[in-house]
């Protein structure tokens, strides 16, 4: 089995409707994210997946995400946009672009300190 994992960043806004604290109020992130697939087969010349197609689709979901106020977009309006549903989200987006790939988790840092993994 091999797992192969690309990376990206963005930068976003956000605040956690209903929490007591800080995080109440909007404040800012630069999001790190992997994604990590996995597969067992290789094509005719040794490769499972191609890291610039698995990058370009992560890219494309991390522009939607880019330099907005997360609160502000359609899925985040009915879910907290908390790292966990940032990842879970992400996971749902990804998953999609690259079946029947099989996608194994969406790591999301909010700080070098903080990180939260979705997988299913």
């Amino acid at each position: 089995m091999f797992e192969l994992t690309v990376r990206g960043d963005f930068s976003s806004a956000h605040f956690l409707r209903d929490y007591q604290g800080q995080c109440r109020n909007l404040h800012g992130h630069t999001w790190k994210v992997a994604v990590t697939i996995c597969g067992s087969k290789l094509d005719d010349i040794g490769v499972m997946a191609d890291f610039v197609e698995m990058k370009k689709h992560l890219k494309s979901i991390l522009d939607t995400l880019d330099h907005a106020c997360l609160n502000d977009l359609e899925f985040f309006k009915k879910h907290n946009p908390t790292a966990e549903n940032i990842a879970y989200y992400i996971y749902q987006e990804y998953k999609k672009l690259i079946a029947p790939l099989k996608l194994v988790k969406v790591q999301v840092w909010e700080s070098d300190r903080a990180d939260v993994v979705y997988f299913e």
